[in-house]
């Protein structure tokens, strides 16, 4: 799918063909990009080619065990292996070590770019591109520190290790790398997004939804931010994302548009059309998670406990409206969010690569993270303003008079006494209800700290439970040996 040619990133072409065979290649053998144009596509390739729903989703707290006598698949790594926070070693599709690839591969094209926008031929008609290789190249860097090393903790020293940030193309075939810290990690990232954003003006993509445009750069500001606990940055961000920083009319409508959309191709179409004002950015990431054969009929995953508790009574007085479907038995739940469409390499034997259009940055996150910070800031009214328009397109039938969402509403709910943390909670239960199944919910787990818990069933239906506190190394998910033997990238701790 790639139009140009990349070097690969820590040697991980290793995992599809031989050593010999990579070592036989030029490492600097690589398309010359002598024009805007060539610039532009090649910018365009600099984002993951893998997902990483399986990975945080199973982490989470979204999901639980549906016991030994589920109607599905009990061996279907690697959702168990996640389910239980082992380590994951093996490569395939949805594993940690897969993510890790995808995303450095990403970062290398990114580099490559930014190396070749230095030349003068391209003048100021680079600058667009140039940004937008800046903000993938921090994407990549945050969505990896994110899921390989502790989380930030604001106003900490982060001197824990971060991980390698790379800030040139590669020139040999193996380069050893010190993965420096959470804390330099972060100056990093904030360096190439705030300089990025700088210079995105003026620039053309024919389908903006699938690059680093200024609203999905402002939308992966303000989610940055929100790691930081710089909340006046958050909302500064989000507030750019639409003129006037009005989401009214911007986020996804259930009790509208969706409404009395089918079980269908449609629905999922609906979720991940680009031309969707809610999805601000979009990339294709070659994955199964959609499955019913996969995510859906794993042992470990959306139970029906789940989707009773996604499903009951919120802070604002009413449950949300949304749907989920049965698929391979009763107890095999999945949520048709994601479109999968398979590029065919051989039509007639029927073989070739599935891909999801995975929306990396929506308009329901963005509001929901200023909410956040307003309420962290103690601009309460305002957070609950959002609250309400977010609970407007949620809940069925809205009614302002009953089902508003009001401090002594959410301390009843929630049975707390302070009003700033009543309405925090209210603000992350509505995210983790409206964002199931998209990985967003392990981000505030990390950010909050929340011990997640997951229970096992036995074939009498007792129940045990094991705990994922908040400073248990398993918490990072393990560095790939890939990268520790070739590479010497320290393994974190376990």
């Amino acid at each position: 799918m790639k139009q140009i040619e990349i070097l690969i990133f820590f040697v991980f072409v290793l995992a599809f063909s031989s050593c010999k065979k990579f070592l036989d290649v030029n490492p600097d053998n690589r398309a010359e990009i002598d024009n805007v144009e060539k610039l532009a596509k090649l910018v365009g390739t600099a984002y993951p080619q893998y997902g990483y729903l399986a990975m945080a989703e199973m982490y989470s707290d979204n999901v639980g065990d549906k016991g030994p006598q589920a109607p599905g698949t009990h061996t279907n790594n690697p959702y168990p292996q996640l389910y239980k926070w082992e380590d994951v070693k093996e490569e395939g599709n949805n594993t940690p070590t897969q993510y890790w690839n995808g995303v450095y591969e990403g970062i290398a094209a990114a580099n490559q770019a930014l190396d070749a926008a230095t030349n003068d031929i391209f003048g100021k008609a680079a600058d667009p591109y140039k940004g937008e290789a800046l903000i993938a190249r921090a994407y990549g860097h945050f969505m990896l520190v994110t899921f390989f090393a502790k989380a930030y903790e604001p106003g900490g020293s982060n001197s824990s290790p971060g991980i390698p940030y790379v800030l040139a193309p590669e020139t040999v075939p193996v380069v050893k790398y010190s993965r420096g810290t959470v804390a330099s990690v972060y100056e990093q990232i904030e360096k190439d997004l705030e300089e990025g954003i700088s210079l995105l003006a003026g620039g053309h993509w024919d389908v903006p939804k699938y690059h680093f445009t200024p609203a999905a750069a402002h939308a992966f500001a303000a989610r940055f931010y929100l790691f930081k606990g710089e909340w006046q940055k958050v909302i500064d961000h989000a507030n750019k994302i639409f003129p006037g920083g009005d989401f009214k009319g911007n986020i996804r409508d259930f009790n509208g548009e969706a409404l009395n959309i089918a079980v269908s191709e449609e629905y999922r179409r609906w979720w991940n059309n680009g031309d969707q004002k809610f999805n601000i950015m979009l990339h294709e990431t070659y994955s199964v998670y959609q499955r019913s054969s996969s995510f859906g009929t794993s042992r470990f995953g959306f139970t029906r406990t789940i989707y009773n508790q996604s499903n009951g009574n919120t802070a604002a007085g009413k449950n949300f409206n949304w749907r989920a479907w049965t698929t391979g038995g009763t107890d095999n739940l999945i949520l048709y969010k994601y479109f999968e469409y398979f590029h065919y390499t051989n039509v007639t034997a029927g073989i070739g690569y599935p891909y999801i259009m995975m929306p990396l940055f929506t308009a329901d996150e963005a509001l929901m993270n200023r909410a956040e910070a307003y309420a962290q800031l103690g601009q309460l009214d305002n957070a609950i303003k959002d609250c309400n328009l977010f609970a407007t397109t949620r809940i069925l039938d809205y009614n302002p008079t009953t089902h508003a969402v009001t401090v002594a509403k959410s301390k009843t709910f929630f049975n707390v006494t302070d009003d700033k943390e009543a309405i925090i909670k209210t603000v992350l239960d509505f995210k983790k209800r409206a964002f199931l199944t998209e990985g967003l919910r392990w981000f505030d787990i990390l950010r909050h700290k929340i011990t997640v818990k997951h229970n096992f069933l036995d074939a009498d239906g007792e129940e045990t439970f094991i705990e994922l506190g908040p400073e248990d190394n398993r918490r990072m998910f393990q560095i790939p040996e890939q990268a520790t033997k070739l590479s010497d990238v320290e393994p974190n701790p376990r």
